[in-house]
């Protein structure tokens, strides 16, 4: 369901010669809808007038820079890195411009999926109107003595830090949330404020405009600003709806060809790991194709798996915006968009709990290998440089994908190469059990994730990340060129052995490579994680430039960082003959 906001501001400078509130709303437009809305009032204070400045600078960077942070933080962390950076540019300001800038509140509030959230310095104030009862939502930061009552003890660009409150709640239709600053509500009492945000029927314009007149009646010798926002609609899932939806539903039964599902029809099981199943579904009305995943039925009472599934969903849609969003399948909503309208009600709701991805002709990278057709080294280039870009994109989202493999790499018959399986993924927000699984195929995962591993300094045991992805990445350009073989064998759980020796040239097995490619096949496989690409883009650009500009080639290891135990065994040899020379001795020859 879109958002649908009735919201309106007036901001006046009452008895004062300045006015130095500011307040703003701005709606996400296009690709940015799904962001939800972001409303921000600020007070701003100074000796020299330039409270103005302070308050509207805030704003504006708050309310435009929210809609530029990754889609997959959470709301409170793109608000507090916006507003850190923000305090610690106004304090450096203050220190070095005179007269200062000043110093500034600010109370922003984020209206996004089916949920709101405060973030709150200062004593500016928001309220929450639901169901006939006014809840504050915020507490002011200010001296606890009376003659102090105005004195701020926290605000932007006080101090090189600052502390920001934040709060979340679920959102409802009706809600009106009401911000305002200390000219308004210091002026007003609550029975009073209450009355007049009962009033259902008028607009929300026309309400912050009373509440204006109301605190100038009052007696207000101060700016007054009021930002009025009434909900009248919910945006769509969150992470925590598609949880809700994941538990609330129940798991498909194991289906066969010709089972339908919601209007849909299956024409093939596609794949069975005995946590998910997938199938191939076909809408009969369109003829469209679409990828069911679901759970198998023996782990429908498992939570853990559910929350996985619901968290693949969730980083699935916000990622089908974006440049790179070609190369990941797409979820569908539901009902599916092309469905036809002739019986809306049968399909109003997905009687289970799944995903629907679009189904894309074409075949997997490793289904390619396994039938004995393997790429061209041109081929080969140009999949993994659309690889190193999509995972380059996810990188930049905060998104690790986890599982890059050739299985999971999609060459479809339009030439476009897609990433699937985004079911390990972690985003920091991916359940705990997620978090905790020690995903991922071993043959393509980094030394550094194994416990027990340590080379050169190097963490071991240690969580994903980009450079994990890159590996694997690696792992799989290797093994496209060298006909399927794997730089360091299969590697199993704990087998540590297989990372003491480095890797062959990929050019010892298909004599075709060339030898600029091999330095880039080398270095994305290295055993120590210092000599590998340190980010996707590295790694395209290396591809890109090609027999141009060749990465120079890597000087012999020495001993002791091709294998730390060297000294040791080199010892327990010299000890071993030197006692066979004893015992030789002692027997042998006469005393």
């Amino acid at each position: 369901m879109s958002f649908e906001l009735d919201f309106g501001q007036t901001s006046l400078a009452g008895r004062k010669d300045v006015n130095e509130d500011f307040a703003a709303l701005v709606e996400g437009q296009g690709r940015d809808r799904e962001r939800g809305a972001i409303a921000a009032i600020a007070d701003g204070v100074s000796a020299g007038g330039n409270g103005r400045e302070a308050a509207q600078t805030t704003v504006n960077t708050l309310v435009n820079d929210y809609f530029g942070t990754p889609e997959t933080w959470d709301t409170t962390v793109g608000l507090d890195r916006i507003l850190s950076a923000h305090n610690g540019w106004l304090a450096s300001m203050n220190r070095r411009r005179q007269p200062a800038v000043g110093l500034t509140t600010i109370t922003a509030l984020v209206l996004r999926g089916q949920s709101y959230t405060l973030a709150h310095v200062g004593d500016t104030r928001a309220y929450l109107l639901r169901g006939g009862r006014l809840q504050l939502l915020t507490a002011d930061h200010v001296m606890h003595q009376r003659d102090f009552a105005h004195q701020l003890t926290r605000a932007m660009g006080l101090d090189d830090h600052v502390v920001v409150d934040y709060s979340q709640g679920e959102l409802q239709s009706g809600d009106l949330f009401v911000l305002l600053s200390d000219g308004v509500h210091g002026s007003l009492p609550e029975r009073e404020l209450r009355q007049l945000l009962r009033q259902d029927t008028v607009h929300a314009q026309a309400l912050s405009e009373a509440l204006t007149q109301a605190a100038l009646r009052r007696g207000s010798n101060d700016n007054i600003t009021a930002l009025v926002v009434r909900v009248q609609g919910a945006l769509e899932a969150t992470l925590q709806d598609e949880s809700r939806r994941a538990h609330d539903l129940p798991v498909l039964p194991l289906l066969k060809v010709g089972d339908p599902v919601d209007g849909l029809v299956v024409t093939a099981v596609v794949a069975d790991n005995g946590i998910h199943r997938i199938y191939q579904m076909r809408h009969p009305p369109t003829q469209r194709l679409y990828a069911l995943k679901t759970l198998v039925p023996a782990r429908a009472h498992d939570s853990e798996e559910r929350a996985t599934l619901a968290h693949e969903a969730w980083v699935a849609r916000r990622m089908q915006s974006g440049h790179a969003a070609v190369h990941l399948a797409r979820l569908n909503t539901w009902p599916a968009e092309d469905q036809t309208a002739e019986n809306p009600a049968e399909n109003a709701h997905a009687s289970a709990f799944y995903l629907l991805y679009d189904w894309h002709s074409g075949e997997t990278l490793g289904q390619r290998m396994r039938r004995g057709e393997p790429l061209t080294v041109a081929q080969t280039v140009a999949v993994v440089m659309q690889a190193a870009q999509v995972l380059g994109w996810l990188h930049r989202q905060g998104v690790v994908h986890r599982d890059i493999k050739p299985d999971n790499l999609h060459l479809g018959d339009d030439g476009v190469l897609r990433v699937l399986d985004l079911g390990v993924a972690l985003s920091g927000r991916e359940p705990e059990a997620t978090r905790r699984l020690h995903a991922g195929t071993p043959s393509c995962m980094n030394p550094e994730q194994w416990p027990g591993y340590e080379k050169s300094g190097d963490p071991a045991g240690q969580l994903p990340d980009a450079g994990s992805d890159l590996f694997a990445l690696g792992v799989t350009l290797y093994q496209l060129l060298a006909k399927g073989r794997l730089p360091y064998g299969d590697v199993v759980q704990y087998q540590l052995g297989r990372y003491h020796r480095d890797p062959v040239a990929p050019s010892r097995h298909n004599p075709s490579v060339p030898i600029w490619l091999d330095q880039i096949a080398l270095k994305a496989v290295a055993r120590n994680l210092t000599h590998r690409f340190e980010t996707a883009e590295e790694l395209l650009l290396a591809l890109e430039r090609g027999a141009s500009r060749p990465l120079s080639a890597p000087g012999p290891q020495p001993l002791m960082q091709r294998d730390a135990t060297a000294v040791w065994k080199i010892a327990l040899v010299v000890s071993v003959l030197v006692n066979l020379l004893l015992v030789y001795w002692l027997v042998f020859l006469p005393l």
